[in-house]
């Protein structure tokens, strides 16, 4: 028991130690987690060989990744990315596999432990990739879904590989690597093969069409169960009102699953993902991803630790210019495959960077295959060692790879020419909108509904290529260039919106149309309260904030839950409203720019004040509404170059 406690402090203290340091330094907890596991073992000597043992307990956290990630994934997204699997994911292990056994041939190796070498090498590291695209927000790009489709084909490929690799045995008696570094004889191996596919095997002894039918029966269990039995299940487990069965069930789901995919010879990482494939549409999914998430980061973690722990930096301080050549060149050969894949399968920009540097390095499946390898006699121990330190050496890399991808694609985009802005602009209407993002389009859908046409300007241009798609009109270019606003209609356009979600391009949009038109109706979306007070200084005739009206609709409906009539929680909504309105106008008098408002006394002097009045005013709902002024007044904006024509106001939103 005391040894147990002294690992686990040792473990989580590193891990505890060196995440955050790293994490705060921009290198991402993977490499947090790796160097952690340098530190406490080869360095430090904290731990010792009970690293490889506790390595397969704790790749059970690629297990629950990708029972996750299939949770993310619904059956007709995995259909669209079919050419990906069957396409980009075969050709990466085929030419990889051949070029990493070419590599070896040239270095001395005989055929077959060429090939077993290229085998295990092709393979990547579904662990370390997943979790830092899901860190840096990359599952759901084009590299990101290139890079996954590859990862999950290896995941399938590892089944027939390891079939494989008996084919290549020398048949020999030579001494053998077990898995954590010890040596076996062919009788040892024998009684391990034995108990590998023993009274736990649905499949040994059957004739092949015997284990295809076992096999799809088993996927088909996993399927049936997904659609019919595990909503009856949440169901019964949610009349216990028990939040701890919950979590219970879930981990029952995965550990089941993964249970049943060993016993007909699969991965257990595939048969989970396939099962969180099926649940993707489930009700419960995201009561499902909340209970395995934290297991599933603490799994990784781990992993993450014994791989830097069991690192032999011995072997690599005695050969170090082979192994570290060695790590170089198997990274240099696996980027050239990748980036020409890239290029093959048209992926492009940061795309390109994400796929083929992500993936550049070996995997975990890595160490039991060459684990696996040796112990047939394919490889001798002096290869096998060396090889399972490269394969750690460029997992230990790997972070290092995504923050030079970082690097490449901002350089790349510094560098790379601009997509030449649309200077024949139809202007069919009178009204310009400026962005086009989920608030923009919206503004344009109502506008069209009625039966107006307006000028549609965004410089993304997937943005307008996607709207262009819809049937709408839509043009590229930089609004916050005068050229471009004047290329728009600016000169004749009645109104413009101002929908970016870009704080300071919109108050550089609306000083530059102020200073151009006047007279011109300018509408701006607001980020926040100092957003406000900006745009109002530079010019904008109706503010909006973003969220501020769908804000005031969820308090109505609270309150109407709570047993207000609709019309009391109406005129409390009319209210604040109004009352809201007032003390901005306010408060935009009192706003300094580039001073934080708490740091503003007579801003949150006046602000306490207005806070008691609404208070106030709320509470007297059943008197008569609270009276403004006026509801359109507004505070005195800095003289401009020209006064506009009078006219009524809206005001601050």
């Amino acid at each position: 028991m005391e040894a147990f406690l002294f690992q686990a402090t040792i473990y989580l203290g590193a891990a505890v130690i060196a995440v955050p340091v790293a994490a705060r330094l921009g290198l991402g907890s993977v490499l947090g987690y790796l160097a952690a596991g340098v530190i406490v073992g080869p360095v430090l000597g904290l731990v010792g060989e009970e690293a490889h043992d506790l390595r397969h307990f704790a790749e059970f956290g690629v297990v629950l990744m990708l029972f996750l990630i299939g949770l993310e994934m619904q059956p007709g997204v995995l259909w669209d990315m079919r050419h990906r699997l069957l396409g980009l994911g075969g050709l990466q292990i085929a030419l990889t596999t051949a070029a990493v056994a070419a590599g070896a041939m040239a270095l001395g190796q005989p055929l077959p432990a060429a090939v077993a070498l290229g085998l295990s090498l092709a393979m990547s590291s579904t662990a370390i990739v997943l979790q830092t695209l899901s860190e840096k927000g990359l599952m759901k790009t084009s590299g990101g879904r290139s890079a996954f489709s590859v990862l999950l084909t290896q995941d399938i490929a590892v089944v027939p590989v390891l079939a494989l690799m008996p084919l290549l045995s020398l048949g020999g008696t030579e001494p053998m690597l077990a898995p954590d570094g010890s040596i076996r004889r062919a009788s040892e191996l024998e009684k391990a093969a034995e108990g590998a596919h023993g009274a736990l095997s649905l499949v040994d002894g059957l004739p092949g069409w015997g284990v295809t039918l076992v096999t799809l029966g088993a996927v088909g269990l996993v399927i049936l169960a997904g659609v019919y039995l595990v909503q009856p299940l949440f169901r019964y487990i949610h009349a216990t009102r028990l939040r701890e069965m919950y979590t219970a069930l879930a981990l029952f789901l995965v550990i089941g699953t993964a249970f049943l995919m060993t016993l007909v010879g699969l991965s257990p990482a595939l048969g989970t993902f396939l099962a969180g494939v099926v649940l993707a549409n489930s009700e419960f999914r995201h009561e499902l991803q909340s209970d395995i998430e934290p297991f599933k980061g603490l799994l990784l973690g781990l992993f993450f630790i014994t791989v830097g722990a069991g690192m032999d930096l011995g072997l690599l301080a005695d050969r170090p210019g082979r192994i570290l050549g060695l790590a170089i060149g198997l990274v240099a050969l696996k980027a050239l495959v990748l980036l020409a894949l890239a290029h093959l399968f048209k992926l492009k920009g940061r795309s390109r960077w994400i796929f083929t540097l992500g993936l550049a390095q070996a995997g975990e499946f890595g160490f039991v295959l060459i684990a696996f390898a040796a112990q047939l006699g394919i490889l001798g121990q002096r290869m096998a060692q060396e090889t399972l330190l490269v394969i750690a050496l460029t997992m230990l890399s790997a972070p290092l790879m995504f923050l030079a991808m970082d690097w490449l694609a901002r350089r790349q985009k510094d560098h790379a020419p601009r997509e030449a802005p649309d200077e024949n602009i139809d202007s069919e209407g009178e009204i310009i909108i400026v962005g086009i993002g989920r608030f923009g389009q919206v503004v344009n859908r109502m506008i069209e509904a009625a039966g107006m046409k307006a000028t549609v300007l965004d410089n993304d241009l997937q943005k307008i290529q996607l709207m262009r798609r819809f049937g709408f009109k839509a043009y590229f270019g930089d609004p916050t260039r005068p050229e471009i606003l004047q290329a728009a209609g600016l000169d004749k356009a009645k109104v413009l919106v101002i929908a970016l979600d870009n704080p300071e391009a919109a108050v550089k949009i609306v000083r530059l149309a102020r200073r151009a038109r006047p007279d011109l109706f300018i509408i701006a979306r607001a980020r926040d309260r100092a957003h406000v007070f900006a745009l109002h200084r530079a010019g904008a005739d109706k503010i909006v904030r973003e969220v501020f009206d769908s804000s005031l609709r969820a308090a109505r409906y609270a309150l109407e839950s709570m047993g207000l009539s609709e019309f009391e929680a109406a005129e409390l909504e009319r209210t604040f409203y109004q009352h809201d309105r007032h003390a901005l106008k306010e408060l935009a008098e009192l706003w300094v720019p580039e001073v934080p408002v708490d740091r503003n006394p007579a801003y949150v002097k006046r602000a306490q004040e207005l806070d008691k009045a609404l208070e106030t005013a709320l509470m007297a709902r059943d008197k008569a509404p609270l009276k403004l002024e006026s509801e359109g007044d507004e505070p005195a904006r800095p003289p401009r170059e020209e006064a506009p024509p009078p006219r009524p106001r809206g005001g601050l939103g």
